[in-house]
């Protein structure tokens, strides 16, 4: 998931273990934070996000999220897209959304965003993936 800025620039984010595509026409995605994250209000009330999809070198970015408190970029490299949304590098992939619609899931917001920008590095790198509470790398496909 992305960072995002408070008023008082502090980043926000979180690392979902899972988010989901839901609709090509229009093109929707959805991911459930926890009502009690430091991220979700923030999220809730800028109305845009971006998703990124972690590459195998970017434990650091993925344990960074995870933790608790908002500045979560200390040290990490970031930018600013064109939509306005801070961007790490060296992902995989990163979808930038507005927020569509917010449903109550329990303990847990689901967030439906509208797919606004997709963007694929120049050079492909090998995507992170999590399985049985660790991350890695799938061996290359031949």
């Amino acid at each position: 998931m992305s960072p995002r800025w408070t008023p008082r620039a502090i980043s926000v984010g979180i690392t979902a273990s899972a988010f989901s595509a839901l609709s090509i026409d229009p093109a929707l995605v959805l991911f459930c934070p926890n009502y009690a994250s430091d991220t979700y209000p923030v999220l809730r009330d800028s109305k845009k996000f971006a998703i990124h999809l972690l590459s195998a070198d970017q434990q650091v970015e993925a344990y960074a999220f995870a933790s608790k408190g908002k500045d979560k970029t200390k040290g990490i490299e970031w930018h600013l897209s064109e939509l306005g949304n801070p961007l790490l590098g060296k992902a995989t992939a990163i979808i930038e959304c507005e927020l569509w619609r917010e449903y109550d899931g329990g303990d847990h917001a689901i967030i439906v965003g509208a797919v606004k920008n997709l963007i694929l590095p120049a050079v492909p790198v090998t995507p992170m993936v999590y399985h049985r509470g660790k991350m890695g790398a799938l061996p290359a496909i031949v």
